[in-house]
């Protein structure tokens, strides 16, 4: 099993949750492990796929993608309790390959990056090794495309300002699949 993403072990069914962990949602292209207490047979690594869908025995396929993985453990409990009486499931996040942020634009790295935390936008255009010279630094913007409806909003973030400390709210959690662009 891969450890690197061990701090992401969420749904442990005898412990509390952290907050920040309670909070991540899934993505196509992460990894689950999915197993269920004393049932031989019904534990499975699986991969949320591009459309976001899970299977596993006895529940058949359902939506992974945008919920918490205490949310995929209720879907699966519904399903599997007609089988098995007060089934003990846990969901784990192996892997957070699916969680991917854009940085494109005036940086000196523009690019696709993978990230296993949360991370601001400052921390984006840092992983994006900052602006060039001639990037507006009073105009970026981040594409976010609400999952659950498909429309897109364009929210602003003036740079200058956040590294002066100020405007210090403008600088977002970035989500799965936004995009920071630096204008020229």
């Amino acid at each position: 099993m891969n450890r690197a993403v061990a701090g992401l072990i969420l749904c442990v069914l005898s412990g509390p949750v952290l907050a920040q962990e309670a909070s991540y949602r899934l993505n196509p292209g992460d990894t689950l492990d999915i197993s269920v207490w004393k049932e031989e047979g019904m534990q499975r690594q699986t991969l949320v796929l591009p459309d976001g869908m899970i299977s596993f025995p006895l529940a058949g396929h359902l939506m992974a993608a945008g919920k918490t993985p205490q949310e995929v453990q209720g879907d699966l409990v519904a399903r599997i309790k007609e089988f098995i009486p007060d089934p003990q499931i846990t969901v784990t996040v192996l892997g957070t390959t699916g969680n991917r942020i854009y940085v494109v634009g005036q940086v000196n790295n523009p690019g696709e990056f993978p990230v296993s935390h949360r991370i601001d936008v400052m921390q984006a255009l840092s992983l994006a090794r900052g602006l060039t010279p001639f990037g507006d630094e009073n105009d970026i913007k981040i594409l976010r495309r609400d999952r659950v409806t498909g429309k897109e909003q364009a929210l602003s973030f003036d740079y200058s300002a956040v590294k002066n400390g100020e405007d210090l709210e403008t600088n977002i959690q970035l989500e799965s699949g936004d995009v920071v662009v630096v204008p020229d």
